[in-house]
């Protein structure tokens, strides 16, 4: 894989795509990949978010220049003051480093190939999965039975169908995750992310949601439809 391919796997992006999709992948991970979003007294996942945060700045901006010199584009060489309303996050200036003129080296943190991506109908009952970056990963139809997932981060994991009965996902980031039809019952879901996840004809009997009449898990924008709810009522 050479420089420029990398720099697109980096951003979740196939080579060749456009920098309207560039900046908009980058908007997407910046949000995904904010310390915020993380806990804040795991040390190794806020220094993994700092890491993902500086390989996302350098991917945008050598693609922004690539895609400004095919294009014979000045805005690549002024990118601080015409882009600047492209930032969407207020934040987003803090995770900036200098860009020195010498290339930065490859990041030993950044995700594989995708050579190891598909565990679908895997075994990982009672498994203890607790902190790992399964993000991305297709576990469809896996066998997660009473698996320890706390803190893992599962970003756009595929869980169509998987078997997560009595599973632990206390803090668990599914953001975007695709849960359709999958067993949920009796697991732990508090603090767990489920923003954007699809959760259609889902089955979350029993499942740990709340503290009283509190909802301790995050379903912004979650697809809850047909899914069987800890209650046991299904969701219109």
């Amino acid at each position: 894989m050479n420089e420029i391919e990398r720099y697109y796997r980096i951003l979740e992006l196939e080579p060749g795509a456009t920098l309207e999709e560039v900046n908009q992948a980058y908007k997407d991970l910046v949000f995904v990949w904010h310390p915020d979003r993380l806990p804040k007294d795991n040390i190794r996942l806020q220094q993994k978010a700092q890491e993902k945060l500086k390989a996302i700045n350098e991917a945008r901006e050598k693609l922004r220049s690539l895609n400004g010199k095919h294009n014979g584009h000045s805005h690549s060489h002024s990118h601080s003051h015409s882009h600047s309303h492209s930032h969407p996050h207020p934040d987003s200036h803090f995770y900036q480093p200098p860009q020195p003129k010498k290339p930065s080296p490859p990041q030993p943190t950044s995700p594989p190939p995708k050579a190891n991506s598909d565990l679908s109908g895997k075994d990982f009952s009672r498994a203890n999965l607790s902190n790992k970056d399964l993000s991305g990963r297709n576990l469809s139809y896996a066998n997660l039975t009473g698996a320890d997932l706390s803190d893992t981060f599962m970003h756009k994991v595929i869980l169509r169908g998987a078997n997560l009965s009595e599973a632990n996902l206390f803090r668990a980031n599914l953001l975007l995750a695709d849960l359709r039809e999958a067993n949920l019952r009796n697991a732990n879901l508090i603090g767990a992310d489920f923003s954007g996840a699809d959760l259609r004809g889902a089955d979350l009997t029993g499942a740990r949601m709340r503290s009283g009449d509190r909802l301790l898990v995050k379903l912004i924008g979650a697809n809850l439809t047909g899914a069987i709810m800890p209650d046991g009522h299904t969701h219109g």
